[in-house]
């Protein structure tokens, strides 16, 4: 503890007494806040990192607003739908922008908008498609990443003397990455990834990492849309069937409530489980856009061995990636996934329609564990979905929708509406109904559930200008889940309310304030109405409150020097109970969590850096807090704040020359009043965790 307190000091010197600029991955702040959501909902932080590597490459090569068209633009995940087809139809009626800023003028788009897509787009003058063909193979870039990191301290599962389930490998965690791009026309690439605590090089990882991900994809060859070959991912309809890629869900970006995507994309990330491996082509002639693939990859599940029956089977998969221990390693690559799909698209002026279609088929039968909330789970050795998707745009008015089967013809639907009613107001409306029984593999729609299924709701967001400087989003979300889930031991149902207000009177000040409310039902152990005594067959249900107020600003004080400050405070099960006389609920917890960034951006200096400092408190896991941090580049972390402690962190960037940059990146967490830090084999004893994190990238 002594030797992390003293090097920090020394970075933190370092850091202020040198021309360091601030490296971080600039993203909107409305991203932020998705990906804080999206970390929130699923409990878990994504290793698809595509986003961020689609927004560098953006950076350097700008989507030409002028000949884009709405699958090209749909790409930078920042506008909508409605502002695609208004920017279109603009272009068809004025002809070609002359000014980005020039976006004022089309219906839907409004400042801050044009200022979130500033750096990623163009107006200048395209190259063809015939002059871009000869340089795809010469012109691109070659680029090299090799990233590692280690917790320093040693957790349980690297100590060999006491008893329990021990690592492997060691405690690095190692990605190399090359890649070759040139624009967003072609792109391919390798990927190698070790986890801390598996082997590399010996035992079950002969060939060093434990996972690799080849992949080829090529743009605009003629009739040929995408071509994708390796690994890709699969995004169709509103995700009801299938959707690989990052998709966002509630958040104050009220308007961004459509899957928007391209079916075919490449992928090179991390992760091991959301992508597939084989082949797949989309064409497009006149009207009609078609897209085929093939998919034939191993995954990783918990294989049971049925002596009493004879039967084997899967009872459930592997998504962590994780091959550190003898038990991980022996459920490795014991199940062969074959898939087949596609879909057909119509397209027509104002509106389009796509019929969609997924096959999966296992080398082992799948059957969940024998629990309440399975009643209705994938099982057997096959599965497939179907579904029609389709959009409509009308002036100001933007209508979408999907509507899916599953292989026991169990329905789901989901349909929305985008409405610009004003230039300073806009309004979002999402309906869905998804069966209880309704069930699909790598679906990821608009729903409050992780998964679609067993849901009905109707959201419906709203963003007001009143006047310039100041915005207000709010939305409201009212779901009933008609089945049992995982702890819910009934039909159950919640709602959920936010309300943002935004000022932003200048280019150097950004302030925003929001309250949030969440209320979902969960199982309450031995709790009974009141005036009732006894026991219950099932849980009692009670509906847990959740509220959250955020404020953060942003201050740029001069070119070179720029503060963050978030305040937020968390109240967890905070309701009246007419059974207790103090009014308290069984679970109640508060929350408590304040950072400030300190980032240093002087111009033309080869350094950058940033650094924050950062509290929490909170009454227990229930009360968790997540924050956004800024990683090296192409990377991000949103951890978990519980229990109470500090945390501080340091990223610092030094470009050798135009082709070479390091990363450096230190952070720890101190808590108070605890004996160790973790569970399991993860298990650290002391009260503080220490992380460091070492980058390389090079443009060969």
């Amino acid at each position: 503890m002594k030797n992390s307190g003293f090097i920090f000091i020394f970075l933190v010197w370092i850091f202020f007494l040198h021309p360091y600029r601030v490296w971080g991955q600039e993203i909107p702040v409305s991203t932020e806040q998705q990906l804080e959501n999206q970390t929130d909902g699923d409990q878990i932080e994504t290793e698809d990192d595509s986003y961020l590597l689609e927004l560098v490459q953006f950076k350097k090569d700008p989507i030409n607003l002028n000949t884009a068209d709405a699958e090209e633009l749909k790409l930078l995940r920042i506008v909508t739908d409605l502002q695609i087809a208004n920017l279109i139809s603009y272009r068809k009626l004025f002809g070609k922008l002359i000014n980005i800023y020039e976006l004022q003028g089309v219906s839907a788009w409004d400042m801050n908008t044009i200022q979130k897509i500033l750096p990623y787009v163009t107006t200048a003058t395209p190259v063809t498609l015939n002059e871009e063909a000869g340089k795809r193979f010469r012109q691109g870039d070659h680029s090299l990443l090799l990233r590692f990191s280690q917790v320093l301290e040693k957790s349980a599962g690297f100590n060999k003397s006491t008893p329990g389930t021990k690592f492997l490998g060691s405690p690095q965690k190692i990605l190399f990455r090359y890649r070759y791009t040139y624009k967003n026309l072609l792109q391919f690439g390798l990927v190698g990834d070790k986890d801390a605590g598996e082997q590399f090089l010996k035992g079950k990882q002969q060939t060093g990492f434990d996972f690799y991900s080849f992949h080829f994809f090529a743009r605009k060859i003629g009739s040929i849309q995408s071509l994708a070959l390796g690994d890709f991912s699969v995004n169709m309809g509103q995700g009801l069937i299938q959707w690989q890629g990052l998709a966002f869900k509630k958040s104050a970006e009220v308007m961004g409530v459509k899957r928007q995507s391209a079916v075919l994309r490449p992928y090179n990330s991390a992760g091991e489980f959301y992508f597939h491996r084989g082949v797949g082509v989309t064409m497009k002639k006149g009207r009609l856009e078609s897209t085929a693939f093939v998919s034939i990859r191993k995954l990783g599940g918990n294989f049971v061995a049925d002596s009493v029956n004879n039967e084997n089977y899967i009872s459930s998969f592997f998504t962590s990636g994780y091959h550190r221990t003898p038990g991980e390693n022996a459920d490795r690559n014991n199940l062969t996934q074959t898939t087949l799909g596609g879909n057909i698209i119509y397209r027509k002026n104002k509106w389009q329609v796509g019929v969609n279609g997924i096959y999966y088929k296992f080398s082992w039968p799948i059957q969940k564990r024998d629990e309440p909330y399975n009643l209705y789970a994938i099982s057997g050795i096959q599965w497939y979905n179907f579904s029609v998707d389709y959009s409509y745009t009308y002036k100001n008015l933007h209508f979408f929708g999907e509507a899916a089967l599953d292989k026991n013809f169990n329905k789901a639907f989901i349909n929305g509406i985008l409405l610009s009613v004003d230039p300073r107001v806009d309004i979002s409306f999402v309906q869905r109904t998804l069966s209880k029984s309704y069930q699909s593999i790598n679906g990821n729609a608009f729903t409050e559930n992780s998964y679609p299924t067993n849901e009905t709701g109707f959201y419906t967001g709203m963003v007001i200008r009143p006047v310039k400087d100041w915005r207000i989003e709010v939305y409201g979300d009212v779901f009933k889940f008609p089945g049992l889930k995982y702890l819910v031991d009934a039909p159950s149902h919640g709602i959920d309310f936010l309300v943002q207000l935004t000022y932003a009177p200048n280019k150097q000040v950004v302030v925003y304030s929001r309250f949030r409310n969440e209320t979902k039902q969960i199982n309450q152990s031995g709790n009974l109405p009141a005036g009732q005594t006894g026991s219950t067959v099932t849980n009692f249900l009670v509906s847990i409150p959740r509220q959250s107020w955020r404020t953060q600003v942003n201050y740029t004080l001069n070119p070179s020097l720029t503060f963050r400050n978030r305040v937020e405070l968390l109240w967890y099960d905070h309701k009246a109970r007419p059974d207790d006389p103090f009014g308290r609920g069984l679970n109640k917890e508060n929350g408590f969590l304040t950072f400030f960034d300190f980032i240093y951006k002087p111009l033309l200096s080869p350094h950058s850096g940033i650094l924050r400092l950062q509290y929490f408190e909170t009454g227990g896991y229930n009360s968790r807090i997540y924050a956004y941090e800024n990683d090296v580049m192409y990377s991000y972390s949103i951890p978990s704040f519980a229990y109470q402690g500090l945390r501080y962190y340091l990223t610092l960037n030094y470009d050798v020359s135009k082709r070479i940059s390091i990363w450096f990146r230190w952070s720890q967490t101190v808590f108070r009043n605890q004996k160790t830090v973790g569970s399991g084999p993860d298990e650290i004893k002391g009260n503080f965790r220490t992380d460091l994190k070492l980058q390389a990238h090079v443009i060969l």
